[in-house]
């Protein structure tokens, strides 16, 4: 029996390992194609960011994440800042809903080069947590309502917002090193791709917004904490339609998931 259910879970990792591949050969080749025919630009890129999953009670918890992204040479100006922030009310330990509320200040760039130019961004999520022995992988499903300040010319903003809605779909896949699986001062490989889509009423080009993959490595730092750092590939089609961005971006991150709730006796 428990072979069987160990060549099951090694059958369901495979299958989920091709899918990726498979979904990631065809994102490249479409990438491809679309850099052969379309306008595309090219970037380098940092991002960092901090993110924070508090567990205060059974049932509720916090979420909390703040980025800085750079606009080119690596490191050469910031491009944007963004801070997210959401309650959690757990389903099950695997299962969360989170809804919240995101403030994003894009400092000035092509369109709008002597402004910045702010967005307000309500979001609500499922995300849930699956184990295959000691890999573990991650979901989510996001909505997000774009609030996004007009643009008069280079250097007054409008009045009013630009508004549409966005669904992310993120799929995250970690691969331990070592067979006892996740422990502080261990290394994990860490697999990650994110789509983004738009719709709603100002959308008429760009229905796909960007995609983000990512390969990198995983430093357990602690029991409730850890660094992730390696390469994504960001390729964001925009609002004209046949104008792309293909950015390489160095992108670190670190993860604190604390769980406050009193310890049973």
């Amino acid at each position: 029996m428990a072979s069987k259910i160990l060549l099951s879970g090694h059958y369901e990792i495979n299958c989920l390992m091709r899918k990726i591949a498979f979904t990631a050969a065809v994102f490249f080749f479409l990438q491809g194609l679309y850099a052969q025919t379309k306008q595309t630009e090219h970037f380098s890129r940092t991002w960092a960011g901090y993110f924070n999953q508090t567990r205060f009670s059974d049932k509720w918890g916090f979420w909390a994440d703040i980025h800085l992204r750079t606009k080119d040479d690596w490191a050469d100006g910031i491009a944007q800042n963004l801070i997210r922030l959401g309650a959690t009310y757990y389903v099950t330990d695997n299962v969360k809903l989170t809804a919240g509320y995101a403030y994003i200040i894009d400092f000035p760039a092509a369109g709008h080069k002597n402004i910045s130019v702010y967005e307000h961004r309500p979001w609500q999520q499922l995300q849930w947590h699956t184990k295959y022995g000691n890999k573990k992988m991650m979901q989510w499903f996001r909505l997000e309502e774009r609030y996004r300040r007009k643009i008069l010319n280079d250097d007054e903003l409008a009045d009013g917002y630009n508004f549409n809605w966005r669904l992310r779909y993120n799929i995250w896949y970690e691969i331990p090193f070592y067979k006892k699986g996740t422990e502080p001062k261990s290394w994990s490989f860490i697999l990650n791709d994110e789509v983004h889509v738009n719709f709603g009423k100002q959308i008429i080009n760009n229905y796909f917004d960007q995609n983000r993959f990512f390969l990198g490595f995983k430093y357990q730092t602690g029991k409730h904490s850890n660094l992730q750092f390696g390469y994504m590939n960001w390729f964001q089609q925009l609002a004209a339609g046949n104008r792309y961005h293909n950015s390489n971006v160095a992108r670190v991150f670190f993860f604190q998931n604390l769980d406050l709730r009193k310890k049973r006796p």
